[in-house]
Formats: structure tokens, sequence, C-alpha cells
């Protein structure tokens, strides 16, 4: 288990690692992984929090703004994280990262400025296309989904696309 400690985890040990945890959400919850609709719930609660009348609407009849599973899930994504860098003695806070400050400088309004749109964008797309990275990447493809086959290559089109826009743009 030494490999826990490394800056950069083997593909094979994170691939097998993720379809075993995908078998088991099918096994134990009988639900794929997902994380988009986590997103939409909380918009819910913070509706709900704020006196809206969110159980009349369709969307949440269906899927009702609570803390579930899914949303535990996406919870402990940055606590994974944390975990992981700390492990590697990786850790730092850092907010303008080295690429970005070489491509666009060390600005930081700049940098939470393209964070939040390409946050909401990437959240947007969620939604439209049905699910996320991992229900359409992960779940989708492993149950042989079409619409998530296709759903991944845009997915890896669309962040190729933007990547070398980005970089082109800033003349790296």
């Amino acid at each position: 288990m030494e490999w826990l400690s490394l800056p950069k985890w083997p593909a094979m040990v994170v691939g097998v690692s993720i379809g075993l945890l995908e078998c088991l959400t099918f096994l134990l919850l009988d639900k794929p992984i997902g994380c988009s609709t986590a997103f939409a719930r909380t918009g819910g609660m913070i509706e709900r929090a704020l006196g809206r009348p969110v159980m009349e609407k369709p969307y949440y009849k269906l899927f009702p703004p609570v803390v579930d599973w899914e949303w535990v899930f996406v919870a402990g994504i940055p606590l994974g994280a944390f975990l992981a860098a700390s492990l590697s003695g990786e850790f730092r806070l850092e907010w303008v990262p080295p690429l970005w400050q070489q491509a666009f400088g060390p600005g930081l309004p700049l940098r939470l400025a393209v964070a939040a749109a390409g946050g909401f964008l990437v959240g947007l797309g969620a939604r439209w296309a049905g699910g996320c990275t991992s229900g359409h990447g992960i779940s989708g493809s492993l149950q042989l989904a079409v619409s998530s086959w296709l759903a991944s290559a845009a997915f890896f089109a669309g962040g190729i696309l933007s990547a070398r826009l980005l970089f082109s743009l800033s003349g790296g």
C-alpha cells in the first residue's frame, strides 16, 4: 500500500478501485455513481432554507433535496483529495497554480472568474446531458449505454478544445 504515498497513483490501481466502488454501489445501493444530482439537491436544500416551495417542483419530487449517500460521496471528494495530497507530502494551499501563472499571470480575480464560469458551464452541461463525467463516464459506460459513450466522448473533446483555446489565447 505504499502507492498511497506517491504523488501520482498508478492508473491501473485507481481504475480497478473505481470499478470496485461502482460494483459495490450497484450491489449495496442499487444505484450508479454520480455527482451532479448532489449539486442539484444542494440547490434545492438552499431554496428550501430560504422558504421557497421546493417540494412542489417536479424535479424535486423525483430527487428530494436531502443529504443522501451521493451527497456524502461528493462531500468526500475534497476530503479524499486532501488525504491523498497529505499522505504524499504534496499538500499545499495554492490559489493560482504555476501553469496558470505562466499562461495568464498571477492575478487571482481572473483565476476565480474563469473557475466560476467553468464550474457553472460544467454544471449546466452535466444537467443538460443527464449526468456528469462520473455518471456517464464511469457508471453509464460500464452499463454500455450508448448515450454515456457519446457524452464521454463529448466531455473529452470539450476538455481538449477548451485547453487548446485557453492556452493558445495566452500564447502558451
